[in-house]
């Protein structure tokens, strides 16, 4: 049993409505000159770019931009954006975008302080140290990687989606702001939104830190109170606000609302894990190449109902948290409310919901399960055993 827990985050979390126009003055902070920003082709033709090396500019810094990310982004983008800046004397490192953006940068921070291949950092606690300070300004609410020690990239070669999990890789400063989001496409907040939903729900409800099943050290360690408190937070707010996010995206209230929930969820599940949903996630991702937030909403409901017999008390906390009516209900029947809730969510923003519908054959089912088996760091975290079998049922469930 394990007798302790500790808690990480990024360095700093400024959160606001045009928080981007003190990204100079942060900088300033490292008393760096040369300056490296990763984005997406999608944010420099948004503007969102430009805008960022406008206020560089001001500051008197230095700037190169490498502007090729990709959605989860395979490990040779890593190696192009390492060989593109590697030679610029690069202090400071600015993941601009969304989820893949950032998570590039940070695989790029590591090869510029360490050198060597991507794949040699993949797994936990592989990074040798510090890294160079790192400022995540995230422009979509989904998957919290401003505040996390993870950096997912798709490994070809093996076709399957691969980590690199350290805390060195935390950003030195979150930068959030939620006007960055006012342009996102209704199917993009979307997908976002449920991996908001699916990171909170998914580490409130994993397994309790004194009974993880790892010795040693473990950046996912199950949950804790103070876990639980931010990750019931961001339900209620993601429920909330993300159909109207959805609906009314320039609707600023429902956007800060869904930012906030995603740095909650993102320091919630960082610490306390997530759990089958993500871990069935990796081969179906590597396999189809739909978005990361699709697939784990898409699976979630089902995940919940599998995880359900063993953590009936937190999935009717959860249904709490969503303003489900469980009046008058058995604890059972209320914790279904909580699965319910989120297929009626998936519904209301017209997300897909079947597997099949992304164009997965149902004979490569059984394949997908004995993928996820290899997923061991999020799978530990789980409330409820899973074999082969038992994940085939869930990707059966959700066909």
């Amino acid at each position: 049993m394990r007798n302790y827990w500790s808690f990480a985050t990024a360095g700093e979390i400024i959160l606001g409505n045009g928080s981007i126009n003190s990204l100079g003055e942060i900088i300033g902070k490292f008393k760096a000159r040369n300056v490296l920003i990763v984005c997406d082709p999608g944010i420099k033709q948004a503007g969102i770019m430009d805008k960022a090396l406008g206020i560089l500019a001001e500051a008197g810094l230095n700037v190169i931009a490498y502007d090729q990310a990709e959605p989860e982004p395979p490990v040779c983008k890593a190696i192009e954006c390492y060989q593109f800046a590697k030679n610029q004397n690069i202090e400071v490192i600015v993941g601009l975008g969304g989820g893949s953006s950032i998570d590039l940068a940070k695989v790029v921070a590591v090869l510029l302080t360490y050198g060597g291949d991507p794949k040699q950092y993949f797994g936990e606690f592989k990074v040798p140290g510090p890294v160079l300070p790192l400022i995540a300004v995230p422009t979509t609410s989904g998957t919290g990687t401003e505040v996390t020690p993870a950096a997912v990239l798709t490994d070809e070669e093996a076709n399957l989606k691969v980590g690199v999990s350290d805390n060195y890789i935390r950003p030195a400063v979150a930068l959030v702001d939620p006007e960055l989001t006012l342009g996102l496409p209704p199917h993009i907040t979307a997908h976002t939104g449920m991996d908001v939903l699916c990171h909170a729900i998914e580490a409130y409800t994993a397994v309790e830190y004194r009974y993880l099943p790892v010795t040693g050290p473990a950046i996912y360690q199950g949950t804790y109170e103070l876990t639980d408190t931010l990750a019931l937070k961001s339900i209620e707010l993601a429920a909330k606000s993300l159909r109207l996010a959805v609906e009314q995206g320039h609707n600023l209230q429902a956007r800060a609302d869904m930012a906030l929930a995603s740095v909650l969820a993102g320091m919630a599940f960082s610490n306390a894990g997530v759990g089958a949903a993500h871990a069935l996630a990796y081969p179906i991702g590597a396999e189809c190449h739909a978005p990361h937030g699709l697939l784990v909403g898409l699976l979630l409901p089902h995940v919940m109902e599998y995880n359900l017999p063993v953590q009936q008390e937190r999935f009717a906390r959860v249904a709490v948290a969503m303003e489900e009516n469980i009046n008058g209900l058995s604890v059972k029947a209320a914790a279904m409310a909580a699965v319910n809730g989120i297929k009626d969510i998936i519904a209301d923003i017209k997300m897909v919901s079947r597997l099949r519908d992304l164009g997965i054959q149902e004979d490569l089912l059984p394949l997908l399960a004995e993928r996820t088996l290899a997923v061991t760091r999020l799978l530990r975290s789980n409330p409820r055993r899973l074999t082969a079998k038992d994940m085939e049922g869930i990707l059966r469930n959700a066909y």
